[in-house]
């Protein structure tokens, strides 16, 4: 009798590294079933060590590595590709966010993702989609320490994304900084809250929702005191969200709070925290507010799964991208098939591995590397470089983001190293050779032939003396072709390779043809 194998187990862990509090979600996948394991909370504090410039302090930077340490030990042993960890808000304002993600290695040996805002939106409503099926299309709300993201959807598809810089911990130290509770106060905080919502209001009222659903601490914590007043069913009304600011101004200070179902930890955030909820209530006419468990780390984790395909969204967001700008897409595609032959060809002296996250961004950067010709021919390479850093890409990270702009921004002309921007997830030695790979795919494709014109190329890389370069300087890069007479026949490529050439030479490159 032949018994039932046991399905494999996959164990994965998301990590959301929030103004206010950092949250690790660990799960388990068996099959095609996911199931939650163990919740972890730490409040950090993080968006409060921000000075006057934009810098964290070295106390909050330090209460960080503390939390992520103690996450460490839980997920000690876990595979790169079974662990994502997104930061959001504080970490995207920081000026020295990099001293803090360098000092985050030293206890966590996995990358961390600075998402955009927009992309955060869109995490968060793929978690709330997840856990609350029940209405199709659905409006949430997530306010968290230092933003606050408003999406509306359709079933797990987010149709309008926004993420406002309005959060519990930014809004408590521009308006209660003095810990006083009043009517004047409450007045103030929500005024400025709906300013910032004005723009929004007229497009999400006329797309429209089914049930109004709100994510994270803020207001589970508001929730939570509601049951405690009596509200047992804890839905969130306008008038009892009034109720709440009326019993919050009999009191002097914060710390007089003392609410049923309030604790000691969200008490310090809780006032601005109601004053903005308020100021969304009335700004788009909710009726009541629904609470979801779901939010940004638990669309980190069914994101992960593999039956979401990732790489699906990003393909999505690519083609789109490239079809708002009307880039020639078979060029594109040629140059993109010229750079995977490449790299195929010197990956292992590159030690970049096959269907790795290099491979993927190298292939993106190709297919997209001409968007900038929608604005001008002229620097069209720096054009290129603009769109993908500051274009909203779902599916792609900050720093993802920033490694596709420097790809296009050096696909061509001089190779002005200096300029490379500052990476944490990635390394400079990493990003030159995608760089380099890059450009010589773009210019055998200069004449933009069809694919099957061009003559069959190898690209290898010998090592021409023994100290290591991160400039790449210790290289000599060969391309060669099984036709000798290729150069004669192509002059025009021959030209081109020259000049190219030229640019190495310039940047302290090898290149031989």
């Amino acid at each position: 009798m032949n018994l039932p194998t046991e399905p494999s187990i996959r164990h994965i862990a998301a990590i959301d590294l929030g103004s206010n509090s950092f949250h690790m979600v660990v799960a388990k996948v068996t099959g095609h079933d996911l199931q939650i394991v163990s919740r972890h909370k730490q409040r950090v504090r993080l968006a409060d060590g921000l000075d006057s410039h934009m810098n964290l302090d070295n106390t909050s930077i330090q209460r960080g590595l503390d939390c992520l340490a103690m996450f460490a030990e839980r997920i000690q042993g876990f595979d790169a590709d079974n662990v994502r960890i997104a930061a959001t808000h504080t970490l995207r304002q920081a000026n020295n966010a990099h001293i803090f993600l360098s000092r985050t290695r030293h206890v966590l040996p996995f990358p961390i993702e600075v998402i955009a805002g927009v992309e955060e939106a869109r995490l968060i409503y793929l978690g709330v989609a997840h856990t609350q099926p029940e209405w199709e299309k659905k409006f949430v709300i997530d306010i968290g320490g230092g933003s606050t993201e408003m999406i509306i959807g359709t079933g797990f598809e987010p149709q309008l994304l926004n993420s406002k810089q309005l959060g519990c911990v930014s809004y408590t130290n521009k308006f209660f900084h003095n810990g006083k509770l009043s009517k004047k106060n409450f007045s103030k905080a929500t005024l400025a809250a709906q300013q910032k919502l004005e723009a929004l209001c007229k497009p999400y009222k006329k797309l429209g929702w089914d049930a109004a659903i709100g994510s994270s601490g803020t207001i589970k914590a508001i929730r939570e005191v509601l049951i405690g007043m009596g509200h047992e069913d804890g839905i969130i009304t306008l008038e009892r969200l009034n109720q709440l600011v009326e019993e919050l101004c009999k009191l002097d200070q914060i710390d007089d709070i003392k609410l049923e179902g309030l604790t000691d930890e969200r008490k310090p955030v809780f006032a601005a925290g109601v004053a903005i909820l308020l100021a969304i209530f009335e700004s788009f006419c909710i009726k009541q507010l629904h609470f979801s468990d779901g939010a940004l780390r638990e669309g980190l984790m069914y994101e992960m799964e593999e039956r979401f395909q990732r790489s699906d969204i990003r393909m999505r967001t690519a083609e789109n991208l490239a079809d708002k700008h009307q880039v020639d897409v078979n060029h594109a595609q040629n140059v993109r098939n010229q750079a995977e032959r490449f790299l195929k060809q010197v990956g292992s002296e590159l030690d970049i591995k096959p269907k790795s996250e290099l491979c993927s961004l190298l292939s993106w950067g190709a297919l997209l590397h001409e968007v900038g010709l929608s604005i001008s021919y002229k620097g069209f390479h720096r054009h290129s470089a603009y769109i993908l850093q500051h274009t909203n890409m779902p599916g792609f990270n900050q720093e993802q983001q920033q490694v596709l702009a420097a790809l296009v921004r050096f696909q061509r002309k001089a190779l002005k190293l200096q300029e490379m921007p500052e990476l944490t997830i990635y390394k400079k030695k990493q990003i030159l050779p995608l760089i380099a790979i890059l450009r010589l795919a773009i210019v055998v494709n200069g004449q933009r032939k069809e694919e099957n014109e061009l003559p069959k190329l190898t690209l290898s890389i010998e090592t021409v003396n023994d100290e290591k370069n991160e400039e790449g300087g210790d290289q000599l890069w060969k391309l060669t072709c099984e036709d000798k007479d290729w150069l004669d026949n192509n002059r025009l490529l021959h030209a081109d390779l020259q000049t190219e050439q030229q640019y190495w030479i310039n940047a302290g490159w090898n290149l031989s043809f």
